[in-house]
């Protein structure tokens, strides 16, 4: 009975009894009472935003953001510009190969002598000379039965095409790049946001049950440090959510606009092909090769033409209308008046012949020219090759490390969560220290916001990887 007595008199349970009472009162404060100091959602911080319209935001999946992108990206319009001008080109090498006809009207007045009717310039046969022409030319060289020019502009709208379709390309890996990067920073918001509340529970638990003498002021401090820390977390994950908003603007939206989200999509499977279909895909469709092999032949057409200024040419024109006194179709000749009126419309051809004989070097130099060009192509085409086989590898490797860690990134986040679950759950038992708390919290952001990174990373890689080898 002496042990139930107190100092005063009064009745006092034993020792185990008032600790298993006190912990029972502890539990009880923490999960049916209101606490004192409960937790209140951190609030971000303010920062400067662009002004648009109060709307409801846009939501954008990937593929609406590439899209988008197509419309305002610079380089992808040069080369549809550059496309479009080659094809212009095409024509106008087609076109050359075809007679002109042209339309000319001439007045030639000469000063008279008062002698003799064609005045003073004997090169005509009256002061008043009238000249209505419509000019045939064709001129026939080895461009016009080999077609050296066509094909020159055929090789250079392919190169052209093919150049759209390069810029396309990495346009995606840029827009993959920046709507994954804001994707993920939206995730570690999130997680930074869970884990200041939870660091802002795991203070009010330390002091409260430093108040009932259970936990030692250390595991206050302690907890202080872990909650500033999640603070400092919080507003960066904050910045660094925006400014990936920002980056993202920029390439979709002809003006500045923050007013739109982007769908998750990260948990979706995306299946990476065997290597085998990839490297088939790369030696079809890769427009790297294609853009090489064509500007080897651009450069195969630029010494063909070189090589043809040594050969011949024919120059045809045919001329029909008049040259005459009168602005007329019949009329007395000024120098002949006596042979009365007669008719001015007729025709004359011009034949020419050239055959080149010298010219100091010019033309081997030309052709030297064109030679070393198609040389450099050549070096390129190849050098192409053996990068496009590198990134090959190098891309699908990228992708398959990848993929690997989000499997085993998305087990240690899980992993990482229950742990934390099982380490608050004996803190609040008496089992565990409050260090063991805080690192639990500090490896289940880490794992969450790696397993963020990965997924980001994965997806960026797939699109890399679609550089070389197209859509899969």
């Amino acid at each position: 009975m002496s042990g139930l007595l107190s100092c005063k008199g009064g009745l006092r349970p034993p020792g185990s009894a008032r600790r298993a009472l006190l912990q029972a009162l502890i539990l009880y404060m923490l999960f049916a009472l209101p606490l004192h100091g409960q937790t209140v959602a951190p609030q971000p911080l303010q920062l400067a935003h662009p002004q648009g319209e109060a709307a409801p935001p846009l939501v954008l999946t990937i593929q609406d953001a590439l899209e988008r992108a197509k419309k305002f990206d610079i380089n992808v319009q040069s080369a549809i510009a550059d496309a479009a001008t080659a094809r212009e080109d095409r024509a106008q090498a087609k076109q050359s190969l075809l007679p002109t006809i042209v339309n000319t009207t001439e007045y030639l007045g000469t000063q008279g002598n008062g002698v003799l009717p064609s005045g003073r310039f004997v090169t005509n046969d009256g002061v008043h000379v009238y000249r209505e022409w419509g000019l045939l030319h064709e001129e026939f060289n080895a461009n016009t039965f080999l077609k050296t020019n066509v094909h020159r502009a055929e090789a250079a709208q392919a190169v052209a095409l093919a150049k759209i379709e390069v810029a396309q390309r990495g346009l995606v890996v840029t827009v993959t790049r920046n709507y994954y990067t804001l994707a993920a920073n939206q995730r570690k918001y999130a997680t930074a946001q869970d884990a200041l509340q939870g660091a802002q529970r795991f203070l009010d638990l330390t002091q409260r049950q430093e108040q009932a003498g259970q936990a030692a002021h250390a595991d206050v401090v302690k907890a202080q440090v872990q909650y500033e820390q999640q603070k400092a977390a919080f507003q960066e994950a904050n910045l660094a959510m925006e400014n990936a908003r920002l980056n993202l603007a920029v390439l979709l939206f002809s003006t500045l606009n923050e007013n739109f989200t982007v769908v998750d999509d990260l948990d979706s499977p995306r299946t990476l092909p065997p290597f085998t279909d990839l490297q088939a895909a790369a030696e079809r469709q890769n427009p790297d090769l294609r853009a090489a092999e064509q500007s080897l032949l651009l450069a195969g057409s630029d010494v063909r033409t070189a090589r043809q200024a040594y050969l011949p040419t024919f120059a045809i024109d045919g001329i029909y209308g008049i040259e005459a006194n009168a602005f007329a179709l019949e009329s007395t000749v000024a120098a002949n008046k006596e042979k009365g009126v007669l008719p001015n419309p007729g025709y004359f051809i011009t034949g020419n012949f050239t055959i080149p004989i010298f010219d100091w070097g010019t033309r081997r130099s030309k052709v030297r020219q064109a030679q070393t060009r198609e040389e450099l192509a050549r070096t390129q085409l190849t050098l192409t090759q053996r990068q496009i086989v590198a990134n090959l590898y190098s891309y699908y490797n990228e992708a398959l490390a990848a993929r690997e860690s989000v499997d085993g990134l998305r087990q240690a986040a899980e992993l990482a969560s229950e742990s934390l679950r099982l380490v608050q759950l004996r803190y609040q038992a008496g089992e565990s220290t409050a260090f063991e708390v805080v690192d639990a919290q500090k490896t289940a952001v880490d794992t969450r916001n790696a397993y963020a990174d990965v997924q980001a990373r994965y997806r960026v890689a797939l699109a890399t990887l679609q550089t070389v080898t197209g859509s899969f």
